[in-house]
């Protein structure tokens, strides 16, 4: 069901008690992934948060509302296609000389450090610009492949198999999926699902579940994407104190599939995700493009061996979601990963998540985190309050404040809206 709203405007009045709590659990996808990695990895588990900008064209195409195009989004039941997708993702993280690429692969890995599996090699797209093929025949089949210099890694779901297969170390990672489970994979989406959200459809699907009555959307002309017909559904916070400048989906007019997503910050500049097609077909793939046999000699490394959280969702839990269950308010309740105290502050696009590590001190200074508290203190920037001090670690997108008592909160809001937050929770 499509969010309501006029052309101008969307308001969530009139969602039902299940969206909202998809809502509410959206916003506090970054549990799993504070400390010590912070930003970083909080950054990786809320990229498809927030969207972006089209193409380039203008064709002449009938009028329609912004209600119309979200309600053609929500109607698309794309079975078929393949393509070639780019996406391009500028967090602003800083320069860490390659190894921000092993904390962000850190902080989403539940493997046994395999670098087939998908939790570990997929969240390289959370920086750089990447070139992705994608297939998908239904909801039982879908392929993925990262095309990289001299070679390529492929995520393949093909019935109750997924296949993870790293051509540049020769790996294989395998786990099962039960049959038909394919839908929430990715139908329509052109791949199995992976811990960072990569195809236009994915994050538009996650993007319009921030939509609220804090939010603006209306449709801003048309476009062509991969030589496609498409309208531009634009999506704006109403609220000042967010990162989020505007996000733009370009929605192909026949299917109404999402062709090409671009977040744009408040702060300006670039795009901070990117992501499009750059060709594709509706045509039905072949079908050994779902076909996969462990090359001889590969290293084959089983999910379940890996210690594998969830069927069919390779390295990460099967619904994320679930992990923060009626945690939201709990004051004292163990969170996940041994987090006390989950809560949100605020609302729409501004809210801030309050996270208590129990780890006092070890935001800032050497003393009790070491040399990687210094390290993470020499890029942040230290702030006091009402609620004493701490260091905000800031990427374009997600900031995270971490208190010297041990407590982070963390938005998608500006580093002077986590400082007000910290002090009214005091």
């Amino acid at each position: 069901m499509a969010p309501k709203a006029s052309d101008d405007t969307t308001t969530g009045g009139e969602s039902t008690g299940a969206e909202a709590d998809d809502l509410r659990l959206g916003r506090r996808k970054a549990a799993r992934y504070i400390v010590p990695v912070t930003v970083i990895g909080v950054a990786a588990a809320t990229i498809g948060l927030v969207p972006a900008l089209a193409d380039s064209g203008d064709p002449d195409l009938p009028k329609i509302t912004a209600q119309q195009l979200l309600d053609k989004i929500a109607a698309s039941d794309v079975q078929q296609l393949s393509g070639t997708v780019k996406i391009s993702t500028d967090l602003g993280l800083p320069d860490l000389g390659g190894l921000e690429s092993g904390l962000l692969s850190g902080a989403t890995q539940g493997g046994d450090g395999s670098s087939a599996d998908p939790s570990t090699k997929l969240t390289e797209l959370a920086s750089g610009t990447h070139t992705l093929r994608v297939a998908a025949d239904g909801p039982d089949r879908q392929k993925l492949s990262l095309l990289e210099d001299a070679a390529e890694y492929s995520v393949i779901h093909n019935g109750k198999d997924v296949w993870g297969y790293d051509s540049a170390s020769n790996e294989v990672y395998h786990s099962t999926a039960d049959e038909n489970s394919g839908e929430g994979a990715g139908k329509g989406s052109g791949k199995a699902e992976t811990p960072v959200p990569a195809t236009p459809k994915e994050l538009t699907d996650d993007a319009l579940k921030a939509v609220d009555d804090t939010t603006s959307v209306t449709v801003d002309g048309t476009v062509q994407v991969a030589g496609r017909d498409a309208y531009k559904l634009l999506v704006k916070p109403k609220q000042s104190g967010s990162t989020v400048g505007a996000i733009s989906v370009a929605v192909d007019a026949k299917t109404g599939l999402p062709l090409k997503f671009t977040l744009t910050p408040a702060s300006g500049g670039a795009a901070v995700v990117d992501a499009g097609f750059t060709q594709v077909s509706f045509a039905k793939p072949a079908a050994s493009t779902f076909d996969f046999t462990a090359p001889k000699g590969a290293k084959v490394t089983e999910g379940d061996e890996a210690g594998e959280s969830a069927p069919g969702h390779p390295g990460r839990s099967d619904d994320l979601a679930k992990d923060l269950e009626g945690l939201e308010g709990a004051e004292g309740a163990e969170g996940p990963d041994g987090l006390d105290g989950l809560n949100v502050l605020g609302e729409g696009w501004t809210s801030v998540a309050v996270f208590d590590t129990g780890g006092e001190g070890m935001p800032s200074g050497t003393e009790a985190g070491g040399d990687l508290g210094g390290f993470l203190g020499s890029f942040g920037d230290k702030v006091t309050g009402k609620f004493g001090s701490g260091t905000v670690f800031s990427t374009r997108l997600i900031n995270a404040l971490m208190t010297d008592d041990g407590k982070v909160y963390v938005g998608a809001v500006t580093k002077d809206a986590l400082v007000k937050a910290a002090n009214a929770a005091k």
